[in-house]
Parts: structure tokens; sequence; C-alpha cells
């Protein structure tokens, strides 16, 4: 599944993570301000971003840049000598650019979150003085609009090119089981796993890889926003005033939901696992009927058939009660940001504007903490395909060893 893509997958994403640890103590331990040294201003690191595109093409950002492409250049050059993998090209520079174009994202949606503050205490101010100029509501709509193309702009082509990199995923798996056919070709389901579940398994670890990657690069990017905008909230409803309310407030509710819904999806897995076995089993031998007329007999179809009703209607159960707690949770959900705000709201503590800035970094944090929760049925899934190509593998480890 993976070393057929990936150069040497175990020391690879070893690699990958202690490079990434290096490369993030290197940046704020004082790399954000080696730019000077290329002829940026001494303090341009900590000069005040615009609210606008032209953020990203300021010095900050510039620096970024360099580095980043500097650092996935060493990376990548110490694995071209290191393995001589056909796919690394994609595996390697395909992920960086990946990587960076959630970077990317992220970033604008910071510089939106910026936008929000000044965009609804303007209004506010307009409602509240009679008025105002409505070239300033023109001005600022522009400013969102520029930034939300550019964030299209990018999702769109980075939607593309993750299609490219998933079939080239595929094809690298593909080519290595075929390539063992002989060895494979009698295990149940074969023909499947190598058809359906290789492009399944690619795309569902793709999404999930970079699902998680994003709420980790959130979480990075609006704690610090999340833990200043805490100043003006002091207090919580029910539980009263504490130190930086905000932050425990995100966290609490994130584990709660995802404890909870991690107990009540436990046999979810399994059961999707037994579903590939059964439905596999009939279908095999429907084919076999296909060619030999003393295969799939009625009696024989009927009661492989029954398995699969069963295991369905199994599934359903355990789903229908899955699916109540997480969404009566995820409903609840949109009230959750809105509800903390209440006692800081009700006190005149808050404008307009700060209290849609805080709910939006609330709603980034909030939602990165629940990766869990929104991928649950994501991860049910990619388990079961797990599970069916790993039994696959072990055959081909067998007979090696």
């Amino acid at each position: 599944m993976f070393k057929s893509f990936f150069p040497n997958p175990k020391w690879f994403f070893g690699s990958l993570v202690l490079w990434f640890i290096i490369n993030c103590v290197l940046w704020y331990s004082g790399g954000n301000t080696w730019g000077q040294y290329l002829g940026f201003s001494k303090d341009y690191h900590e000069a005040v971003l615009p609210i606008g595109v032209s953020r990203f093409w300021s010095a900050q950002f510039i620096w970024f840049y360099l580095w980043f492409f500097i650092s996935t250049t060493i990376f990548a050059i110490f694995w071209k000598f290191k393995s001589d993998n056909p796919w690394q090209g994609w595996s390697v520079w395909g992920s960086a650019f990946i990587l960076f174009n959630i970077w990317f994202s992220v970033q604008t949606s910071l510089v939106i979150n910026a936008w929000y503050s000044p965009f609804y205490d303007l209004i506010q101010k307009m409602l509240g003085s009679g008025g105002g100029d409505i070239q300033d509501l023109y001005t600022g709509t522009l400013t969102f609009l520029y930034i939300a193309m550019v964030y299209v702009t990018i999702a769109v082509f980075n939607l593309f090119f993750v299609s490219h990199y998933i079939f080239r995923w595929r094809t690298a798996m593909n080519n290595y089981y075929t390539a063992h056919w002989e060895q494979l070709r009698h295990i149940e389901g074969a023909s499947q796993r190598i058809q359906e579940d290789t492009m399944r398994f690619a795309k569902t670890t793709e999404a999930l890889g970079v699902s998680f990657i994003q709420a980790l690069m959130t979480l990075i990017a609006f704690l610090p926003v999340l833990f200043q905008l805490s100043d003006h909230v002091k207090s919580l409803p029910i539980i009263g005033e504490i130190p930086h309310a905000l932050m425990w407030a995100a966290i609490g509710w994130a584990v709660f939901g995802t404890v909870v819904l991690m107990l009540v999806g436990i046999k979810l897995p399994g059961l999707e696992f037994n579903n590939q076995k059964v439905e596999a089993a009939y279908r095999k031998e429907l084919v076999y009927g296909e060619d030999y007329h003393e295969r799939a007999d009625p009696q024989t179809l009927k009661d492989l058939f029954s398995k699969v009703r069963f295991n369905y209607f199994r599934l359903y159960f355990h789903y229908a009660y899955f699916n109540m707690v997480r969404i009566w949770y995820m409903q609840l959900d949109n009230l959750y940001g809105l509800f903390v705000l209440f006692p800081s709201i009700a006190a005149g503590a808050i404008t307009l504007g700060l209290m849609m800035q805080i709910s939006n970094v609330f709603g980034k944090v909030r939602e990165s903490f629940q990766y869990l929760i929104e991928s649950w049925p994501t991860i049910i899934e990619l388990l079961s395909i797990y599970k069916r190509l790993r039994a696959f593998e072990s055959v081909l480890h067998d007979k090696q060893n």
C-alpha cells in the first residue's frame, strides 16, 4: 500500500516528521528573521500584515515561500540518493505541494478572520450613528471578494492536482500487485482488491491525511489568536469567570464529543470489514457461476445472500444510534460558539465585529479539535479497506519469508 509509492515508508514518514520538527524549531527560534540577510528590511518580521491580498506578497510571506522551497529541496535530494523508488517525484514533491496548498488555505482563513472585526464594527458604527459612507462598505466587500477569489482559485487547482496524485498512487499499487498476480490470484476477491480497493485506499488516505494536516495547521495558526481574544471573554455560562475561557471551552467541548463518538462507534470498523468479506464471497460465487454451470446454484446463493443481509441489518442498527448521537452533537455545536459568548454579550463587553471575529476563530479551533468527530465515518471505511489490503499483502510477505 505504501512502499509501492513512498520510498521506504517507515523511514520516510519518520524522517518527514523529524524534518518538520527541525524546521519548526529553526523557524520559531529565529529563522523567520533570516530574510534580512537576503535584503529584507531589518524589522520585516514584526511588520503588521495588511488585511487583503497584498499580504500574500509581503516580505514575511516571500521569505516563507523561499524557506519552504529550500527545505523541500533538501529533503527530496536526501531521498533521491537514499532510495530509487520510481514514484518518489510524486510522493515527495507532490506531497510537499499539497502541504503548501493546505498552509496557504489556512493563511487565507486568517486574513478573512482579520477582516471580520473592522468590517462588522463599521456596520455597527453606521447603524448606531445614523449612517456613514457607503464607499467604505463597498471597499470592505471588495477586499473580502479578492481574498475569496484567491482562496477558491488555489482550492480548485489543488483539487485538480490531488486527483492526479491519487491516481498515481493507485497506479503504483496496481503495478506492485499485478507484478505478483500469480501469488495473489487465488485469494478471495483478489480482482476487486486490485481494481477497486487500491483507488479507494489512496483516495480515502489522502483525504484523511489532508484534513488532519489542515486541522493541525489551523490549530497552530488560530490558537494564538484565540488566546489573545480570550482577554475579551472572562466568563463562561454556568461555570463563571476563568482564565483563558475560550481556550478551555473549545478544548473541553471537542474532547467530550470525541470520546462520546469513539465509544458509540467502536463496533463499526469490524462490521464494515465483515461486510466487505460477505459481499466478496457472494460476488465471487456469482462470477464462478458465469463460467461453470455447477456453481452458483440457488441454495448456495440464498445462503450467501442471507449473510450479506444479516450483516447489513447489523450495520443499519449500529449506524442508527451512532448517527443519532453524531448529528445531535453537530447540531448543538452550531449553537455552542454563540452560547459561550452569552455572558460577554449581556455585559456589553464585546462589539459586533469582535463577536464575529471571536465566533469565527472559536469555530476554527473547535473544528480542528473535532477532527475525529468529523472524520470517524471515513476512518471506519478506511480501516475496513486497510484490513482487506493488509490480508492481501500478508500472503506476499509469508511467501517471501
